[in-house]
């Protein structure tokens, strides 16, 4: 569309890493036909519209390619986190049965280069199934070697691939499917459709004309002062993407409002806040969406007053709440910003709620109102509806077209959460007379790390695998930079001797590497349970941390 439109040369995505050192970028006339060859070559593989395929990769642009390539095909794209250890990625494998996987040689962490392949072969060796082929992204600093009959190279199988049309879809086919964790300990994933996504960006299309037309009747009824001077032309829209693309947040929230409307998007391979404002300065974003934790290091950091960061109208994000304070900090530091929130989940395709501008100074403690396509209420414990009133807590529940299709071969786990269409988000909250949700405590047994979800349960189901292991116990601990650190409190058997490092050295070849607990508490009495026989974590936490 923005090529017919006469628009094929501006700037769809730009690339930069802090760690190498190395940039590009992609108009959009170039990202219409490497998607366009991209979709070709999947067909050329054997894949057809329904078929599944798994991105294992870094972020790089080739990940977006191939993500808009399977959604030309009407393929299904399932995007796993690049470097996730094969033991986990295996689940993945056997879960989806992906028909092709597209992966690269390997990734970069400060000092260090992560190889890819080995740990991609030692997962197709271990999955019971088997897929038919393997795309590798060969990257500068390392060459991995391709499996004959089954790897293809990157550039040379896009070379040979024809330019594929858009193949049409329905609705309510499955756009792509995103893993969580869940609390039974095993990954779950959620089915996200086409027009779930749609639903999504249509949203927050709403949510900022609300946001923009609060601050015009705000100013009209001089209740703040009307701009002064000549107003200026406004800048080309542009995205910062600081999260992975495994994130509905990035997907939905980032990379596909910003290629609908035609706008910029600047991919951060790897989080750094000095580069952060550089890239905001050099590109002018004028938003930015991270975790809170970003937003604070951005603030924080010596080089905020040195670089311009005027192009910013909106700055903040979800995964986790924006403190009050943060709330404020923000909307002082910006010139001609203001701070922003959105409170979702993978299961309703990115935002429920959305809070902006005027509307989130008044009321910094809320993630705002519910967003247009979904109506909410109060349950009990019990599922029972509760009544509407500024003082009810309970557990929200919603229900509208962003609510995801289901769990993939989880028919019991989607019956369990989501009831005659009403989504049961786990989270415990309050809706005052204005509409405005208030998230006052998490149900689901998960730390929030740095925006990233850790459920309890999956950990300790790793941690049981340790034979000198007779109990153990994890729930997060306070972290000023996180939020949210994974701590773990462990019961050794009798005659067994093990070190926190030996554990998490245990840990580090099976889980992802945020989820290994940084505190490790080794104790000799049994960890206190309650008449159910669950451990008693908020009881434990305060021992231990006073917290």
């Amino acid at each position: 569309r923005h090529v017919l439109a006469g628009r094929g040369g501006q700037n769809a995505i730009i690339y930069d890493s802090s760690i190498t050192g190395h940039k590009s970028t992609l108009t959009y006339t170039e990202l219409q036909q490497q998607t366009a060859k991209f979709a070709g070559m999947l067909a050329d593989l054997g894949v057809v519209k329904g078929d599944r395929v798994i991105i294992y990769m870094p972020m790089i642009p080739q990940a977006v390619v191939a993500m808009l390539g399977c959604a030309r095909l009407g393929a299904i794209h399932s995007v796993v986190f690049g470097g996730f250890a094969a033991a986990e990625l295996a689940k993945r494998i056997d879960d989806c049965t992906p028909k092709v996987m597209i992966s690269a040689s390997c990734g970069h962490e400060p000092g260090r280069i992560v190889e890819y392949k080995p740990l991609l072969d030692g997962a197709i060796e271990t999955a019971s199934h088997k897929p038919d082929h393997c795309v590798i992204v060969q990257r500068d600093a390392l060459a991995a070697d391709l499996v004959a009959g089954r790897d293809l190279e990157w550039n040379a199988a896009l070379d040979a691939a024809t330019e594929l049309p858009p193949i049409p879809v329905k609705a309510t086919d499955p756009l792509y499917i995103l893993y969580t964790s869940g609390t039974t300990g095993f990954p779950k994933g959620a089915q996200l459709t086409h027009r779930g996504s749609v639903a999504n960006i249509l949203n927050l299309v709403a949510m900022n004309m609300a946001s923009a037309m609060a601050e015009q009747k705000a100013i009209a009824a001089g209740d703040v002062p009307a701009p002064t001077g000549e107003p200026k032309a406004p800048l080309p829209p542009c995205f910062m993407a600081p999260t992975p693309l495994f994130h509905v947040t990035a997907c939905n929230c980032i990379l596909h409002a910003a290629t609908a409307s035609g706008a910029k998007v600047v991919l951060m391979y790897k989080w750094d806040p000095g580069r952060a404002l550089e890239l905001i300065e050099r590109e002018q974003v004028t938003s930015f969406s991270g975790v809170p934790t970003m937003s604070r290091e951005m603030l924080l950091h010596p080089d905020w007053d040195k670089r311009d960061t005027s192009s910013v109208q909106g700055m903040g994000g979800g995964g986790a709440a924006l403190q009050p304070d943060l709330v404020h900090k923000i909307a002082g530091a910006l010139k001609g910003g203001q701070p922003s929130t959105g409170y979702g989940m993978t299961e309703t395709h990115g935002i429920i709620t959305a809070n902006a501008a005027r509307l989130f100074i008044a009321k910094p403690e809320s993630c705002g109102p519910l967003v247009p396509t979904l109506e909410g209420k109060l349950v009990d414990e019990d599922g029972n509806d509760l009544p509407a009133g500024p003082n009810t807590v309970g557990v929200l529940c919603v229900r509208g077209s962003i609510v995801i299709k289901g769990y993939l071969n989880r028919p019991e786990a989607t019956a369990d959460s989501i009831r005659d269409g009403w989504l049961n988000t786990g989270d415990i909250a309050r809706i005052d007379e204005d509409g405005f949700v208030y998230i006052v405590d998490r149900a689901k047994d998960m730390v929030i790390r740095g925006g990233e979800n850790v459920y309890c349960s999956e950990v300790e189901t790793v941690i049981y695998n340790h034979d000198a292991i007779a109990e153990a116990c994890v729930f997060g601990i306070p972290e000023e930079r996180l939020g949210e650190e994974v701590a773990a409190v462990i019961v050794l058997r009798p005659g067994r001797s093990l070190t926190e490092k030996e554990l998490q050295e245990f840990l580090s070849g099976t889980i992802a590497k945020h989820k290994i607990p940084t505190k490790i508490w080794f104790r000799d009495e049994p960890i206190p349970r309650n008449a159910s026989g669950k451990f008693l974590k908020r009881e434990l936490k305060k021992e231990l941390t006073g917290e």
